[in-house]
């Protein structure tokens, strides 16, 4: 069969998108229903938040309703994106997410943060560079580098135990010049900086003033620094009495735009894309924002394989600009993030799991490496296994993610209905407790 492709097709027919992939292909045909299939199995792997979309898809349907679809939508636009596009994206960052002004023409969309991180990589490094990204950190990113661009990933090692990023990322210039100093003895060139901010997996935030500290080492070394905000207004109100005891201290999300709009470079850019605060991952809209012309230049020359459909790029333009609406929903979308990651740590503190307190973005990072029978890939893989098919909840194991430690696991609490949520918390609880039984 592989003889019928190129060699890279049949690279990507042997590779799997994830490692979580085929068990979520059997979850999905052995779903839990409350009624229909009450020992089906519950997904917690797939980063969706799906707890507001009810509300987002009858503002959509009262857009489109009736609506005259302007000329320009069955035409050809451009490659980046349509102006009136543009300047609803610009708009949406600006009064929602960066709080500082966003030149429209400093934007370029791709289908999805996916197309987003390729066309980066694609127009700001050389194959076989490398991207230097702290773990642990969202095992994609490795095929969204490098599948196309042809660019090495390298997790970069900060901590050992979870205990360590309680209160946030401990990402140092020390760090960095380790990092530096090892990829160059290898012969390579460190390229680009890749942060998450809410991170994916454990939540955590950087600091405006880490953020600042970072991209003055990265201006310094010519590394482009990349933040990546998809998360950005996923943020969980850490003051919620179930939850406030889980903090050191206070810390708010300030948008990297700041440091950008400060230091004028042309090293430093931000990802961000509507999929996971607006939970409308299925529109494939993403976007860099840019101050470095000559890249965003490059993006769109580079861009007609990875164009939105016009349609989408007028519906959202439409949606993005209705302030109140949007204020309103950001606001209610907060709370409702906040109440069930509230109820998934609740859950994990009365069964004594460790987990790394968040502060935003979809995600729980647990520890479950006391079931561990060996502490190797191996050992968890087997225990991730055993809860998928004796629980019937579906997580996603830490390996891909570049941690050291074996047998953490992320969780993804916003990607069913609380309810749902409720069960799957009662099945990991008496596994555990089994566990602990044996």
């Amino acid at each position: 069969m592989s003889q019928s492709l190129s060699s890279r097709g049949a690279q990507a027919a042997a590779s799997p998108l994830r490692i979580d992939y085929e068990a979520f292909r059997q979850t999905e045909d052995d779903r839990y229903h409350p009624r229909d299939n009450p020992g089906g199995k519950i997904p917690l792997n797939i980063a969706e938040n799906r707890l507001s979309w009810s509300a987002l898809r009858a503002k959509i349907e009262s857009i489109v309703s009736g609506a005259s679809i302007p000329d320009w939508v069955p035409s050809y636009a451009p490659t980046g994106g349509a102006p009136e596009f543009r300047e609803a994206l610009a708009h949406f960052l600006q009064v929602h997410l960066t709080g500082c002004p966003i030149d429209p023409a400093a934007i370029v969309a791709s289908p999805g943060a996916t197309g987003v991180i390729e066309m980066t990589a694609f127009v700001l490094a050389e194959p076989g560079d490398v991207a230097v990204i702290p773990a642990p950190c969202y095992p994609v990113y490795s095929k969204d580098l490098g599948n196309f661009s042809e660019i090495e990933r390298y997790d970069l090692i900060t901590h050992h135990e979870p205990s360590e990023i309680v209160d946030a990322p401990v990402l140092s210039t020390d760090d960095l010049e380790r990092a530096l100093t090892e990829i160059t003895a290898s012969g390579r060139r460190f390229r680009m900086l890749v942060l998450t901010s809410p991170d994916n997996p454990t939540g955590g935030i950087y600091s405006i003033e880490r953020l600042r500290v970072i991209a003055d080492w990265c201006i310094q070394h010519h590394i482009h620094l990349i933040v990546n905000e998809i998360y950005g207004l996923s943020i969980i109100d850490t003051a919620h009495p179930d939850i406030a005891n889980d903090y050191g201290s206070e810390l708010a999300f300030t948008s990297f735009a700041h440091v950008m709009q400060e230091q004028q470079s042309d090293y430093l850019h931000l990802w961000y894309a509507l999929s996971k605060d607006l939970g409308i991952s299925g529109f494939r809209v993403g976007l860099l924002w840019s101050l470095n012309t000559t890249a965003i230049e490059a993006y769109e020359n580079l861009n007609l394989t990875h164009s939105l459909s016009n349609y989408t790029q007028w519906v959202v333009s439409r949606l993005l600009v209705e302030d109140d609406f949007m204020r309103d929903y950001v606001a209610r979308n907060q709370e409702r993030l906040t109440a069930s990651y509230a109820r998934t740590a609740r859950a994990l503190r009365e069964m004594s799991v460790p987990y790394v307190p968040s502060r935003g973005s979809l995600f729980l990072w647990i520890d479950l490496s006391e079931f561990l029978d060996e502490p190797s890939e191996d050992g968890e893989l087997r225990l991730w296994r055993e809860l998928f098919e004796n629980a019937g909840v579906l997580l996603t194991p830490g390996v891909g993610f570049g941690h050291t430690k074996h047998g953490l696991f992320r969780l993804v609490y916003p990607c069913v209905q609380p309810d749902e949520l409720g069960v799957a918390m009662q099945r990991i609880a008496q596994f555990v407790e089994a566990k602990r039984g044996r």
